[in-house]
């Protein structure tokens, strides 16, 4: 017994001090897919936003959850808009026929041309949901469900976008929903004080370690991304991550393998419940959307929907829909989807701060069809990196992240191992100038052009004749340039 936990200890510290790949730090830019039958139905609330407020307070709140790939769980509430919306479309359809509806769908899939399309941005790894919460395998999967059988594809959908991926020299990884299964537990998730109820016991971590070892075994993902937390204590967690790296040494976890406690059956009590909802919607109001709380092992931090005011010294990555939704939802409107402006600079911004981006995309369930609203960001990120890769791509933090020239342009630091680089945006105007307070270099340049620049103790100013755009920030590099002394 006293070499077991001696050699559990041990293993704990490696996983411990485990470091993110210099790949992953250098990525910059990643795509997320949330393609499963929810895809089907493709429908939720608009304008509710569940993470973010007193709402998070709401006992009942995740019934209008604004996520689609939630669909399932908001059927399990009645009178809910998706419980409504279910009944006057589809009557009394279980939501188990749309598995074969969306696996009929992929007769019209090209995981080939979806892989170039995503190479075009820029984009260094991709991540594709193997399982979500509804329980569906998007793999052949030879570890049985006993609730649901046969609820998984049986084309290879992980292995064929897998190849395609690879073959256009992207890294590949796999989300897994660890801490939800809807096939094993039943009970509607209302809000952050159900999680710990909605969470299998039994079997269920046996056949959630066995489904992570098979992705591992046949996949070799360099990103193993779980959701909501793992189902079993650190014991049990341990060897799967080691095993993980042993296969793939230079893995990534990402920062929601929490592991499942006694303590949780605490949650049984409404009081618990409460209590956890009000720490919930503390957090949120301090961090502005949803940071998962740090477990014990993990490689990068995972802010959804939100981002940090600074440079963080760890490995972090910004993970967002273009909508309100990761799955696709055919309710949202034009303006619930994230502006050029928007995307382009928050891209700007989290790569300042030392992040990544995990951009989503929820294609079509009926036609495995990538939606034109989210073709056409993609469109702006392909050609924004083509523009400002130098500034984006294999970078880190500057010595600040951010500033402002007097005029109100705000700016965006980053840095190679050569270069300072700066990502300026404003209103629209003719530039003439711009001072960058605090750096010092001689030299600057805009893509690829030599601009004249002059430079003191307080900084450097460039003089520039362009049209400043609105939407698509303007990138500066200063070869050698330094923090000012002043």
């Amino acid at each position: 017994m006293a070499s077991t936990k001696s050699a559990l200890k041990k293993s704990a510290e490696a996983l411990q001090n485990h470091q993110a790949p210099a790949w992953w730090r250098a990525a910059k830019l990643g795509i997320f897919i949330h393609w499963t039958p929810a895809s089907i139905p493709a429908f939720a609330p608009t304008g509710y936003n569940m993470v973010v407020g007193e709402e998070v307070k709401n006992p009942h709140g995740f019934a209008e959850s604004p996520y689609s790939e939630w669909y399932e769980n908001s059927l399990r509430f009645p009178g809910s808009t998706v419980a409504n919306h279910h009944t006057a479309t589809y009557g009394q359809k279980p939501f188990s026929d749309f598995g074969p509806e969306w696996e009929a769908g992929l007769a019209h899939w090209d995981p080939v041309e979806w892989a170039s399309r995503f190479a075009a941005t820029g984009a260094r790894y991709v991540v594709l949901v193997a399982k979500h919460m509804e329980g569906y395998c998007l793999w052949p999967s030879a570890v049985p469900n006993p609730h649901r059988p046969n609820w998984n594809s049986s084309r290879d959908v992980v292995g064929e976008l897998a190849s395609a991926v690879r073959q256009t020299g992207m890294k590949f990884g796999l989300y897994y929903s660890g801490g939800f299964d809807a096939t094993w537990n039943e009970h509607p998730i209302g809000s952050f004080g159900d999680v710990p109820l909605a969470v299998p016991r039994g079997r269920y971590p046996e056949y959630a370690a066995a489904q992570v070892r098979e992705l591992i075994d046949r996949y070799q993902p360099s990103v193993l991304w779980n959701d909501i937390c793992w189902p079993a204590p650190r014991e049990e967690l341990i060897p799967i991550l080691e095993y993980y790296y042993q296969a793939v040494p230079d893995g990534v976890i990402n920062d929601r393998f929490l592991c499942w406690s006694p303590l949780w059956k605490m949650a049984r009590y409404k009081f618990v419940r409460k209590i956890i909802n009000n720490a919930a919607a503390k957090s949120a109001k301090k961090e502005a959307g949803l940071v998962p709380p740090k477990p014990e092992f993990f490689d990068v931090r995972t802010p959804e929907y939100t981002t940090y005011d600074e440079i963080q010294s760890v490995p972090w990555e910004c993970v967002r829909g273009m909508d309100h939704s990761f799955g696709y939802n055919r309710a949202s409107r034009p303006e619930d989807f994230i502006t050029r402006q928007d995307l382009l600079w928050s891209f700007s911004d989290i790569v300042a701060k030392g992040g990544n981006l995990l951009i989503n995309i929820g294609p079509r369930g009926e036609d495995a069809q990538i939606p034109e609203p989210q073709v056409e960001r993609l469109g702006w990120l392909q050609d924004f990196t083509a523009e400002a890769k130098d500034a984006l791509f294999d970078t880190q933090p500057w010595s600040v992240a951010e500033g402002s020239d007097e005029s109100g342009l705000e700016i965006r630091y980053t840095a190679s191992p050569d270069s300072v680089h700066a990502l300026v945006r404003g209103p629209v105007n003719h530039l003439r100038s711009l001072t960058f307070t605090g750096l010092k270099s001689e030299t600057a340049a805009s893509k690829g052009v030599a601009l004249v620049c002059r430079s003191d103790n307080h900084g450097t100013t460039v003089e520039i004749n362009t049209d400043l755009s609105p939407d698509v920030p303007l990138e500066i590099s200063f070869p050698e340039g330094k923090r000012s002394q002043a």
